[in-house]
C-alpha cells in the first residue's frame, strides 16, 4: 500500500487514461445500442418505459443476480417466448447470431 502513495502519475496522463477508458465504456454501450437497433429490438422495448414489451431496465431489474440469466434470456431472444412478461408473446429472431445475442443480452442486464 505504501508503494501507491509513492507512485506519481501526471495530470495529463491521468485524463488522458480516464478518457479512454471512459471512451471504451461508451464505445461499447452505443456499440450495443446500435445492434439492437440494427435488430429491430427497439421496435418493441425501450431502455426505460415499456413499449410493447418490457423495458430494458425492467428486464435487467427482474434477472439481477441470476447466474443463469444470460443464457436464459438469449433463448427467449433467439427461440421467442411467451408469458414471462404477460400474454404477448415474444417473437422468434432466429436469424440473430448467438453471438450477437449474447451481446445484446449482456447489454440488456447492465441497464440501470
Amino acid at each position: 500500500m505504501d508503494q501507491l502513495h509513492k507512485l506519481r502519475v501526471s495530470p495529463s496522463v491521468l485524463k488522458v487514461a480516464v478518457f479512454a477508458a471512459a471512451s471504451i465504456i461508451t464505445c461499447n454501450s452505443f456499440a450495443n445500442e446500435a445492434l439492437a437497433r440494427k435488430n429491430d429490438c427497439l421496435g418493441c422495448h425501450a431502455v426505460a418505459v415499456k413499449l410493447v414489451g418490457p423495458a430494458f431496465k425492467e428486464i435487467a431489474a427482474k434477472y439481477a443476480g441470476q447466474s443463469d440469466a444470460t443464457e436464459r434470456l438469449v433463448e427467449s431472444v433467439r427461440n421467442g417466448s411467451v408469458g414471462k412478461w404477460g400474454e404477448l408473446p415474444m417473437p422468434a429472431h432466429p436469424k440473430l447470431s448467438a453471438a450477437d445475442a449474447k451481446k445484446l443480452v449482456e447489454w440488456v442486464l447492465k441497464v440501470k
